[in-house]
């Protein structure tokens, strides 16, 4: 059984004044949460890595928790965080083997999918096809883009949306 929020919020307020026994069984509770939470969330041979990376995590922030406040949203919070930094070291390694993958294979594809992409763009004014290759293709930042070519953020922004909602319309048409 996994204990409650309260329970978790008195265990929590207690392991901050040093009481061991109730940090232990704090830890104990939050990993049968942890795994739970985890659970649709990733694949079952990361979630123990995932929840002891939580778990450090909990500990730094063991100062900051406010006994006054609910525990399971706090411990929520940290376990989104931890998620989203593990998704980011997945995709990464994942969007490296993909790019070594693909730059050992014949590059045609990429030449070909760059020429429709020129094409495209050459139905857009060029101030939108840029702001688009700049952020959407390059990745750069709005702030990036926007002194990359001269235009405010605003501006930027606004390129982009037109730009891709006259490419989608496009598409659909064909």
């Amino acid at each position: 059984m996994i204990a409650d929020d309260a329970t978790m919020a008195r265990l929590m307020a207690l392991s901050q004044t040093g009481d061991r026994q109730a940090y232990a069984t704090l830890l104990a509770e939050c990993q049968k949460w942890l795994k739970r939470f985890f659970a649709r969330k990733i694949v079952q041979q990361q979630i123990d890595d995932l929840v002891q990376d939580t778990l450090l995590s909990l500990h730094r922030k063991l100062a900051s928790y406010d006994p006054d406040r609910p525990f399971q949203p706090w411990l929520a919070a940290i376990a989104r965080y931890r998620w989203v930094d593990h998704l980011r070291k997945v995709y990464k390694a994942d969007e490296a083997a993909f790019d070594e993958g693909f730059a050992a294979e014949n590059s045609e594809p990429a030449i070909v999918a760059r020429i429709s992409l020129d094409r495209m763009f050459s139905y857009l004014p060029p101030a939108q096809a840029r702001a688009i290759e700049l952020v959407k293709i390059e990745g750069l930042t709005i702030a990036e883009a926007s002194y990359a070519c001269g235009q405010s953020e605003s501006l930027v922004k606004v390129n982009i949306h037109r730009g891709l909602k006259k490419l989608a319309t496009m598409i659909e048409k064909d």
